[in-house]
């Protein structure tokens, strides 16, 4: 019986669009699911004509694979990982590789590489960006395990990878949880990146009035420029012109304004707290999704809560070329927040994260692919040790260029009565980040105060502690 070499557990939209890919490009799979239907489905439709080989149960789908075998798990991330490995260990032998290719959380993916290594098996957990169109004609995949493991995989994800100037986009990420952390914090700053278009979409339609047609227009040539150019401006810049066959008003006017997240932008906040990281735009990213869950409440406060409004009064274009360089700047403040993320937790967890490849990997297949990915490449190529991108001369340069213009716009924004956190919290970021002292020495004596916390000074070594005026005989 000829054995195929390849196999993918899970035919969801990603697992489908995935085995696809791996057969057009020349390796024969496997496919199994739960549930018999989807099977069926897929093998009498998409996998026709294909060198699929279907199972209906676990034990034929293992007999069906060449040894080692290869096998992707494309099922929910959590509790339903663990039931597929819990299945499979007794059918797999030594040297099997086992691949998680869901948002798994990553210390779930380390906690499952130290219960499967030992025992002869290998594991890969790795995150894969794309959506459905880059499942089937190119991701980006952020693999990381044993690098052993990777290279018997290497030949497969390097063909199924997106394909950019200087490569796939695929590289080993490092062990254990490391590539799942990668997916999470590229997740983290694709919520940063839809946020601050929002913002943007918001202050030119809402203080500049510009039409649907008009912010198709500016979106389009937005995505011409070396700065903005990127698969999020290009769908946005798509989505303004589509109306609404039974209305004929643009259909995004239409959604409701309440968006969802399915937990890796909370995870990002989560670990950044841990490892003391400030992320503050895709925090305010994700509280802004909060914040428009809360519809109905929001509507309620609506008719009581009043605040300024009107429009931008001067020169449209100006206004537009503003917004342009405020996103901008904004974006290089997030990206920078998710690099520094990355650049602690490889040291935190000795991953030896390469920054510059990350930044490659991603310049194709994934969801945040941006023309600038080859400027943050670039800049950590220069300075591997680089402590921010922030500090990379052509970013630096970039921000105190259009500095100006970006605070101009937050001014207008909150002048208008239009809510800009994104924007706001990369410049927050960016000032914190450039003043040489901040306020927190109030804040270290308020801490002695209350709780003798201690503090340092700025004129001698040592920890020091200071008798302040009793509370309770403070004068009031």
């Amino acid at each position: 019986m000829t054995l195929q070499s390849f196999g993918v557990i899970g035919l969801a939209v990603m697992g489908e669009n995935i085995a696809l890919n791996v057969e057009r490009n020349g390796f024969p799979i496997a496919v199994y699911n739960r549930s018999r239907d989807k099977t069926d489905k897929f093998m009498a439709e998409r996998a026709v004509g294909r060198n699929v080989k279907a199972a209906f149960d676990l034990k034929d789908f293992v007999a069906a694979l060449e040894r080692p075998r290869r096998i992707l798990v494309m099922v929910q991330a959590g509790k339903p990982v663990d039931a597929v490995i819990d299945q499979l260990k007794p059918m797999l032998e030594p040297g099997d590789i086992i691949i998680d290719g869901g948002n798994s959380w990553f210390e779930d993916t380390d906690r499952r590489t130290k219960e499967l290594e030992p025992a002869g098996f290998r594991y890969i957990g790795m995150g894969v960006s794309g959506g459905e169109e880059g499942a089937l004609n190119g991701p980006s995949l952020m693999p990381g395990g044993t690098d052993t493991s990777y290279e018997y995989l290497s030949p497969i994800f390097t063909k199924i990878a997106a394909q950019v100037d200087d490569g796939a986009c695929v590289t080993y990420v490092g062990p254990g949880g490391a590539g799942h952390y990668v997916k999470m914090v590229h997740n983290g700053i694709e919520y940063g990146d839809m946020q601050l278009i929002a913002e943007a979409y918001d202050l030119l339609k809402n203080a500049a009035g510009l039409t649907a047609q008009q912010l198709h227009e500016v979106f389009s040539e937005w995505n011409t420029t070396d700065e903005l150019n990127s698969f999020l401006i290009e769908i946005t810049a798509n989505i303004f012109p589509y109306t609404d066959p039974g209305t004929g008003i643009p259909l995004v006017d239409l959604i409701v304004d309440a968006a969802g997240q399915k937990g890796t932008g909370r995870w990002t906040i989560q670990t950044a707290l841990e490892l003391g990281v400030a992320i503050p735009t895709i925090t305010a990213a994700v509280n802004s999704r909060i914040m428009s869950s809360i519809r109905q409440e929001r509507i309620a406060a609506s008719k009581q809560l009043t605040g300024p409004s009107g429009k931008w009064g001067g020169d449209t274009k100006e206004f537009i070329n503003k917004v342009r360089d405020a996103l901008y700047c904004s974006k290089i403040c997030s990206y920078a927040q998710g690099m520094a993320l990355l650049n602690t937790a490889s040291s935190t967890y000795t991953w030896n994260l390469n920054l510059s490849e990350m930044a490659r990997i991603w310049k194709g297949g994934c969801i945040i692919r941006a023309g600038f990915l080859n400027k943050i490449k670039n800049a950590f190529n220069e300075n591997p040790t680089l402590p921010n991108l922030l500090l990379a001369p052509e970013f630096k340069q970039t921000i105190l260029d259009r500095q100006a213009a970006w605070r101009d716009v937050i001014m207008t924004a909150a002048a208008l009565g239009i809510p800009v956190p994104a924007f706001s919290a990369s410049l927050d970021y960016f000032d914190s980040y450039r003043r040489e002292r901040l306020p927190q020495n109030l804040t270290q004596a308020q801490r002695d105060y209350f709780g003798a916390h201690t503090y340092e000074r700025v004129d001698k070594e040592g920890k020091f502690h200071t008798e302040w005026v009793p509370i309770t005989e403070a004068k009031h």
